[in-house]
């Protein structure tokens, strides 16, 4: 299996890299961004690109891949919706317009988020917005596309979110989060459950389009 990964300098996208990078049935990780991880491994490569929302002059380095993992995103927090929605919607579907002509039939994975509105017409400013992204992600012909809707997710193996609010969350709550896996999985996932999920997504294991917590728990063995 051949996977192309957006957003692996994130709390999310470092969970999935790491295990993408541990799974035998994952032979090489292509990662796309605007900075480098700083991680050396033999199965994986980096492209360094200023701007993601133009993928002109990849395509052949862009064919021949089986999964591409979108763990992409930003907080909405303090956002206009003009431009969140630029990040969110635009930059996701410019990138999978592309792997849709450079990989037909590529399975997509989409980071969405637990509560996001697929009637895209909500109050909620960052759902409406995620709720048009998955909408057009499942409409879009060449890519065979997954929602990933986790709800609290527990960074594991020293990664850290980016974000400070998250960070104080995480601070506060580090003791308690297996307990609260335990008490309510349906809720509460990990780093490395999201990554194991994606890569049982890829195998065709998901029998679902729109996966929430207790689905990626699931795929993933827990």
């Amino acid at each position: 299996m051949k996977v192309i990964l957006f957003g692996a300098t994130g709390m999310v996208g470092r969970g999935v890299l790491r295990e993408c990078l541990r799974d035998e049935a994952v032979e090489s990780v292509l990662v796309i961004g605007r900075t480098t991880v700083g991680v050396t491994h033999p199965k994986l490569r980096e492209i360094v690109r200023a701007d993601l929302t133009d993928l002109g002059g990849l395509e052949g380095e862009l064919s021949g891949y089986d999964a591409c993992f979108f763990c992409l995103g930003v907080s909405s927090a303090g956002m206009k919706e003009a431009a969140y929605r630029e990040i969110t919607y635009d930059l996701t579907l410019s990138v999978a317009g592309t792997l849709a002509a450079s990989s037909p039939g590529l399975t997509f994975c989409y980071v969405s988020g637990q509560g996001t509105d697929s009637s895209a017409r909500g109050r909620v400013m960052w759902a409406r917005v995620k709720g048009e992204t998955e909408n057009a992600l499942l409409a879009l012909d060449g890519v065979d596309a997954y929602m990933f809707r986790p709800g609290l997710i527990q960074p594991l193996h020293g990664i850290t979110s980016k974000t400070r609010v998250y960070r104080m969350v995480y601070a506060a709550t580090g003791r308690l989060l297996p307990l609260l896996r335990k008490l309510a999985p349906r809720w509460i996932t990990t780093t490395e459950q999201v990554g194991l999920a994606m890569v049982a997504v890829a195998r065709g294991e998901s029998g679902v389009r729109v996966l929430e917590t207790a689905e990626i728990n699931r795929l993933a063995g827990a």
